[in-house]
């Protein structure tokens, strides 16, 4: 990946970060009843949280990398 990829990758990331503070998922999990023979699917929800400085640190280093000059390979 180029580093100006990284860069608008970084800040996407950075802004999505800001705005979303956290992230839910469910996962299907079988559980087996009192007597044994009895089993049912249960639902159990995981919440990832997102800490607001990640996304801000994410924003500047993308924001930096733009605004640092490329360099040219002399041939």
């Amino acid at each position: 990946m180029r580093p100006n990829s990284i860069a608008v990758l970084l800040i996407v990331l950075g802004v999505l970060a800001l705005f979303v503070r956290s992230v839910t998922y469910f996962t299907t999990e079988q559980v087996a009843g009192p007597l044994g023979f009895f089993a049912w699917d249960v639902q159990r929800p995981y919440t990832i949280f997102i800490n607001p400085l990640a996304g801000l640190i994410a924003l500047v280093i993308g924001i930096a990398l733009i605004a640092m000059p490329t360099r040219h390979r002399a041939l």
